[in-house]
């Protein structure tokens, strides 16, 4: 059973909405407009940054409001602005420890990236899929305000290297990628910095803990271990089960 008074829904995309880094269900997209019919507002929160959420959204909701780099990046009415961006200093440290480790990484800007992993690395497949934006020189960005590593000597030393930077890190052992932001950065937080404190909300992974956490009814796509006991509700991760989970969170809400 739904119980939830908020009007707004935040999604997550890669993993919770979108199974093919591509594209997501025409389902799940059917259930969503359920959700915006019946008076929802509609917030879309990733890891990805707002220039990689457009391609998969495709022109759909173009009314949401869009949360990237995992709450470093935030997009209402169409103006992307950059909440949160790597300090000189703090920037300077964590390529540092980037050079210790020999890591490769993929730098995003407001809208353009840097990129130097190898040029055969999955994660090339939801970088700029619109080709809207530019591979530019790190030094050519003007604010860093998410750093991916794809490879590197010793993951798990360069992590904890992170956090003892004081830096927000999700280090995902499934696909052998380490999350930098700046600061205390997460979805969570960009929310709240837009006056959005009740909401329901989709995730599947370690990075949707605190917007699942915080959320008046959580849905928990897949079974992240670290996500145990957050969610109000587990579903499988496959369009048929999302969609279902959408549609009953629409058909629950009060008429107005």
């Amino acid at each position: 059973m739904i119980i939830s008074s908020a009007s707004t829904t935040v999604f997550d995309i890669d993993g919770t909405l979108c199974f093919d880094g591509r594209m997501i269900d025409s389902k799940i997209l059917a259930a969503i407009e359920d959700c915006e019919r019946v008076g929802h507002q509609l917030v879309f929160a990733s890891a990805r940054p707002v220039r990689d959420l457009l391609p998969v959204l495709d022109g759909a909701f173009p009314t949401a409001t869009l949360i990237g780099g995992n709450g470093s990046l935030v997009s209402v009415g169409g103006q992307i602005r950059a909440r949160a961006a790597f300090g000189t200093d703090e920037l300077g440290q964590l390529l540092a420890e980037a050079e210790r480790f020999r890591a490769g990484y993929l730098a995003d800007g407001p809208w353009d990236y840097a990129y130097t992993g190898p040029a055969d690395h999955p994660i090339l497949s939801r970088v700029d899929q619109g080709r809207l934006a530019r591979q530019v020189e790190l030094t050519d960005l003007p604010a860093v305000v998410k750093f991916l590593v794809v490879d590197a000597t010793d993951m798990t030393a360069l992590a904890e290297a992170g956090r003892t930077l004081g830096m927000t890190v999700n280090h995902h052992l499934d696909e052998a990628i380490i999350d930098f932001a700046p600061g205390a950065t997460n979805k969570w937080q960009a929310l709240v910095s837009l006056g959005i404190d009740q909401y329901n909300a989709f995730g599947n992974d370690i990075n949707d803990l605190d917007l699942l956490r915080n959320a008046q009814h959580g849905v928990r796509v897949g079974t992240h271990p670290g996500l145990d006991g957050v969610a109000r509700v587990t579903v499988a991760p496959d369009p048929d089960a999302v969609a279902a989970e959408i549609s009953l969170l629409a058909a629950a809400t009060p008429a107005a």
